[in-house]
Order: structure tokens, then sequence, then C-alpha cells
């Protein structure tokens, strides 16, 4: 079962298609810093999901914390540049739907 984490609100219902895709889904909360990410469990999660381009500095705590962690982008803002080149996937809702990136996921 893959542990997925997810940064951002989750309008989409990322989370849920997840679950549904047999993951154990957490959230880290506010804005996603140290303390929220370790309470959602960033040190064993397999993915980080950001679904607000706004918390893009939660990836570098993110690797810090969990150098194997992949990171996925699920948003429909643009992704910073910083940040680019540590995210395994860049994706809009607007062209793959909740269930096509949670079966690609998990």
């Amino acid at each position: 079962m893959s542990k997925v984490i997810i940064a951002g609100g989750d309008p989409d219902e990322l989370g849920e298609a997840l679950e549904d895709n047999g993951a154990d889904v957490s959230y880290a909360e506010g804005t996603a810093n140290r303390p929220a990410l370790e309470e959602a469990g960033i040190v064993d999660a397999d993915i980080i999901v950001i679904t607000d381009a706004g918390l893009a500095t939660s990836v570098p705590i993110a690797t810090d914390l969990n150098p194997d962690v992949r990171v996925v982008f699920y948003t429909r803002d643009s992704v910073p540049e910083f940040v680019k080149g540590q995210a395994g996937h860049i994706v809009d809702p607007e062209l793959l739907d909740t269930e096509a990136v949670a079966e690609e996921l998990v």
C-alpha cells in the first residue's frame, strides 16, 4: 500500500480517488511546513502531492525529511522553476482526472 501525503486543499478529491485505489492518504495541514509534514507522516511516505503551487516551498522540506519521496504536482497553477527539477510529475487537473492520476500513482 502506497503512503501518500496531500499538501494543499483537495478540491478535485484526488485523496478519495487515491484511497479508492488502495493508497493510505494523509494531509499536511496549513502551509505544509515541517511540523505539518512530519505530523502527516512524510518520513514514511512514498508520494507527496502538491495541489497548490503556492506551497512549493514544502518540496525541499519534504525531500530533506524523506529523500526517496516522489513529488507530484496536481495543480492548475504554474509550478515555480526552483522545484520543477524535483517533481516526478506535473499534472493539470484539466488534462487528467483524479481517477487516471490515482491509477498511475498507486
